[in-house]
């Protein structure tokens, strides 16, 4: 009984065995006959290229410096009596800022207007003898040598008058100057004197510096090689170019952006032969006198527009260990294709396509990791708001994506040039 029982257990473990065997195989027939009925084609999202006009920026690091600057300087010497201005404060055009010691100056003005007072009656009386000599002359009762002499001391006497009325003048001009007043209206800086203080007429140190700061001036260095390169893109019409009055935003120094457009207001006509760089200046308004000279800020240019860039999400371009960009595309066969691209700069959470991609083609943004080129796949369009929340995660990435182009040479040259300056 035993026995029978032991022998029919083992049948039925190897009419088990050989089911499992059965349903192995058979499914590994069915899996491996499944690429012979159309295979499985892997989903992959795509962005259709567009050609687009594109504004080109270049971001260009510089400092600010006032509109206008006057050091205020002492032209007659004395001793400091007052100081009539609050050090940091605005002060209007025509302000006394000083009061030097006037006492001499008034002397030497009363002085001289005394000599022209003197002068003035020396002229009348000289001018009743000429007017009697020539009255006498009629009736030859004087010679004509002695009416001559009344008619020169006459005209003697007019230009002592006339010296006389200079040196008043000169005299006036000196008394005023001992009050000193604001040159330009503007933010006076701190007073290198203090009352009681001897000052003197030209002197090299300035008693105080008054800036005019709204609107103020922001000097920026451009590269000449980046400018020979826009120019030949300009003439050869790839690249419209803005002409006068480009538009700029400053971004300040923590970061931030300022809520006032400048305009360029001109380039230098010639290159620091150290630097190979040539200044341009920013004029930006600056009514809450946010900016104060010194600022280190960066200042974005328009340099132009391209009527028909290609701009390409980044999370759809990669780059090699060589450093070299490609991108993954999806042909007219449906198949994964792999280009070789240049990338030129970086616009928002886009690259600036130049050569490799062109309007038209189907970008994978999306899936990258489940395909290979010669694959063929699924592609769908990336929906609006899809590609809105791809752009988010393209910038939220976007310090992974700096490192990789710097390493490949392709960073947005504004970047570049930032991470060197900084």
């Amino acid at each position: 009984m035993l026995l029978r029982q032991c022998i029919r257990g083992l049948g039925v473990i190897v009419v088990g065995t050989a089911v499992m065997l059965t349903a192995a195989c058979s499914g590994g027939a069915s899996h491996a006959a499944a690429p012979a009925f159309g295979g499985f084609r892997p989903k992959v999202t795509v962005v259709t290229l567009k050609s687009q006009p594109v504004t080109l920026t270049r971001e260009l690091t510089g400092r600010t410096s006032a509109f206008l600057v006057a050091d205020v300087r002492p032209q007659v010497s004395g001793i400091v009596k007052r100081r009539l201005f609050t050090e940091g404060g605005f002060v209007r055009a025509g302000q006394p800022l000083y009061q030097i010691d006037d006492a001499l100056y008034r002397a030497q003005y009363a002085n001289a207007d005394a000599a022209l007072q003197k002068a003035q009656a020396t002229e009348v009386a000289a001018q009743l003898a000429a007017k009697r000599s020539a009255d006498l002359l009629k009736i030859d009762a004087v010679s004509v040598q002695d009416n001559e002499n009344a008619i020169a001391a006459a005209k003697q006497a007019e230009a002592d008058v006339a010296a006389a009325r200079a040196a008043l003048d000169s005299a006036r001009v000196n008394l005023a100057y001992a009050h000193i007043t604001a040159p330009i209206s503007g933010r006076i800086g701190r007073s290198s004197v203090t009352q009681g203080a001897l000052v003197t007429a030209d002197q090299a140190t300035a008693l105080a510096t008054i800036q005019q700061l709204n609107p103020i001036y922001i000097d920026v260095n451009q590269s000449s090689a980046d400018w020979l390169q826009l120019k030949q893109e300009i003439d050869s019409g790839r690249i419209q170019s803005r002409g006068a009055g480009t538009p700029a935003t400053i971004i300040l120094e923590n970061g931030t952006t300022y809520p006032h457009q400048g305009k360029l207001q001109f380039a230098d006509v010639s290159v620091d032969p150290t630097t190979g760089n040539f200044l341009m200046r920013v004029l930006v308004p600056n009514p809450d006198q946010l900016l104060m000279p010194g600022m280190y800020v960066r200042a974005v240019i328009d340099e132009g527009v391209l009527p028909h860039g290609i701009l390409a999400p980044q999370q759809g371009i990669e780059h090699d260990p060589k450093g070299n960009a490609t991108a993954l595309i999806v042909n007219a066969a449906g198949k994964v294709e792999r280009r070789t691209v240049d990338v030129t700069r970086s616009i928002g959470n886009q690259w600036l396509i130049d050569k490799g991609l062109a309007a038209g083609d189907r970008l994978i943004i999306a899936g990258t990791q489940n395909v290979q080129p010669g694959m063929a796949v699924q592609a769908v369009e990336a929906e609006p708001a899809s590609r809105v929340g791809a752009a988010a995660a393209s910038g939220a990435s976007a310090g992974t994506d700096a490192a990789a182009g710097a390493s490949a040479g392709t960073v947005a040259p504004t970047r570049a040039r930032h991470a060197a300056a900084r």
